[in-house]
C-alpha cells in the first residue's frame, strides 16, 4: 500500500479537465505527486477562443494561457509536455509511455478530449483544409485567411455547428466570401429548435455568408501543389476555395481507455462522479460518456462539463462522494451575437419566446423557454445575460414557469426562486 501511496497520481491530458482535476486535488487536500501529462508543446490553454478571438487576432498569446507553469509549479503539481502515452498497464498500475519509459499511478486520471472527425473524401487531407481543435489548427487556419485575404480568395467551411459558424463569422468580419456547407436541412439541428436555427441561418445570410443545405460533397478539387482549389458538389457544380475549414463533429479520444479494457462506448464511460469501470481509473471531459440514472449516456463537450467532472474525479480519487449533478450549460459568440444555453431541449413539445419586443425574436435579445409535459427543460438566450443566469437557477431548483409566464415580460420569473 505505501508504495501505491508513493506513485502519486497521473493525469492524461493537460487541458481544462486534466488542469481543474490536478487543482481540486490538491484543494482537497491531496499531498502525494500530481504528474500532468501534456501531449502538446503548450502548457494549458483556454479553447473556446480559437475559433473566435484568437482567430480574428484580438487577443495575444498571454490571455489564451490557462494556467502558466509555474503557477502549477508553485502547487506542485508537476506538468511535462509533448509527451505521448503508449498504454496503460492496470494490473500493474502504470501509464507506459511511447519513449519507453513508465510512470507508476495510485490513482490515474483519463482527460484525453476529443479528436475533430476527418473528411473521408477526395482531397480531404490537401493542404489547405483545416479541423479546429489546437492552437496549432488555429494558427494555420489563420496564416491560411491571411493569404486568402491577401489572394481574395473565398472560404469554404463543411459543418453548420457551432465550431463552423464561428470560423465563418470570424472570416466574415476579415472581408471574405464564406459558403457554409450543411448536410442537415437546417443549421445546429442537434441543438437548437428549428426557430432558433432559422434565426441563426438569417444572421449569417444578413452578414453575406451563403448557405447551403442538405449539401452532398463529391470531392475537394486541388491544384498543381496539392494545395485545396475548391469544393465539388454531387450536383456537379464547383464552389472555389482557398482554405476549407472541417467541422462535422468530433469523437472521444478513448483508444488508451478501450485498449486497457475499461468500459466504452461513444466514450469512456463514467458515473455521476467521473469514475470508469477500474475504481482506480476516473475520467473527465470530453473524453467521457456519462452514465444516467435510467441507464442511459449522455455526452456533453463544454467547458461547464470538463470543470465540474474534473471536480467530481477528484473527489473520487478523495474517497468523497462529488456527483455533478448541475444543469448543463453551453455558449457560442458570433458576430455580435451571444447565445447562452442552459438545459438539454431535445424532446421540447411547447416554446415560449421571451424577448424585449415582446413574444418574437426580432428585438436586440430575447430568450427561448423550451418546455416538455408543461415542465421548462431548456432555456436558449441570445444578448440576454440575466434570463441565462436565472434560467440556470429555475432549472437546478427543479422550479418550472409556466409558457405563459415565460413569455410575459412584466411577469418576474425571479419572484419563482423565493
Amino acid at each position: 500500500m505505501s508504495d501505491s501511496i508513493q506513485a502519486g497520481i497521473v493525469i492524461i491530458g493537460a487541458g481544462q479537465a486534466g488542469v481543474q482535476t490536478a487543482e481540486s486535488l490538491r484543494t482537497g487536500g491531496y499531498a502525494g505527486s500530481i504528474t500532468l501529462l501534456g501531449d502538446e508543446p503548450h502548457g494549458p490553454y483556454h479553447r473556446p477562443p480559437l475559433s473566435k478571438a484568437w482567430l480574428a487576432g484580438e487577443m495575444d498569446g498571454a490571455q489564451l494561457v490557462m494556467r502558466a507553469p509555474e503557477m502549477l509549479a508553485r502547487k506542485q503539481i508537476e506538468l511535462r509536455t509533448e509527451v505521448k502515452v503508449a498504454s496503460i498497464d492496470r494490473v500493474a498500475q502504470q501509464v507506459l509511455l511511447a519513449d519507453g519509459s513508465a510512470l507508476p499511478y495510485s490513482g490515474l486520471v483519463l482527460a484525453t478530449g476529443s479528436t475533430p472527425r476527418s473528411l473521408p473524401l477526395p482531397g480531404g487531407n490537401a493542404a489547405g483544409v483545416h479541423a479546429l481543435r489546437s492552437r496549432e489548427d488555429a494558427d494555420a487556419i489563420a496564416q491560411r485567411l491571411a493569404l486568402c485575404l491577401q489572394q481574395q480568395r473565398p472560404v469554404v467551411v463543411i459543418g453548420g455547428g457551432f465550431i463552423g459558424l464561428e470560423v465563418a463569422a470570424t472570416a466574415r468580419k476579415k472581408g471574405l466570401e464564406v459558403t457554409v456547407l450543411e448536410a442537415a436541412p437546417r443549421l445546429l439541428g442537434r441543438v437548437l429548435a428549428p426557430a432558433l436555427s432559422d434565426w441563426y441561418a438569417e444572421l449569417h445570410r444578413s452578414h453575406g455568408v451563403k448557405l447551403v443545405f442538405d449539401a452532398r460533397i463529391e470531392a475537394l478539387e486541388t491544384d498543381s501543389d496539392h494545395a485545396v482549389s475548391g469544393v465539388r458538389l454531387v450536383d456537379g457544380s464547383l464552389l472555389p476555395a482557398g482554405l476549407v475549414v472541417v467541422g462535422i463533429g468530433v469523437h472521444a479520444n478513448d483508444g488508451l481507455a478501450q485498449a486497457a479494457g475499461l468500459e466504452c462506448e461513444r466514450g469512456i464511460v463514467v458515473d455521476a462522479c467521473g469514475r470508469s469501470s477500474d475504481p482506480a481509473i476516473v475520467a473527465a471531459g470530453d473524453c467521457t460518456a456519462r452514465r444516467l440514472a435510467d441507464g442511459s449516456l449522455i455526452r456533453l463537450e463544454s467547458v461547464q462539463n470538463a470543470t465540474e467532472q474534473g471536480k467530481s474525479a477528484a473527489a473520487a480519487l478523495l474517497g468523497q462522494e462529488r456527483p455533478f449533478t448541475a444543469t448543463p450549460w453551453f455558449w457560442s459568440d458570433q458576430y455580435d451575437k451571444k447565445l447562452q444555453m442552459t438545459g438539454l431541449s431535445g424532446g421540447a413539445d411547447a416554446w415560449a419566446i421571451r424577448g424585449n419586443m415582446g413574444g418574437d425574436m426580432a428585438g436586440a435579445s430575447f430568450s427561448i423557454y423550451h418546455f416538455r409535459a408543461g415542465k421548462l427543460i431548456a432555456v436558449d438566450s441570445v444578448n440576454a445575460a440575466k434570463d441565462h443566469l436565472q434560467a440556470r437557477k429555475l432549472l437546478d431548483a427543479g422550479i418550472s414557469p409556466s409558457p405563459e409566464q415565460a413569455a410575459d415580460l412584466g411577469f418576474d420569473l425571479g419572484s419563482l426562486l423565493k
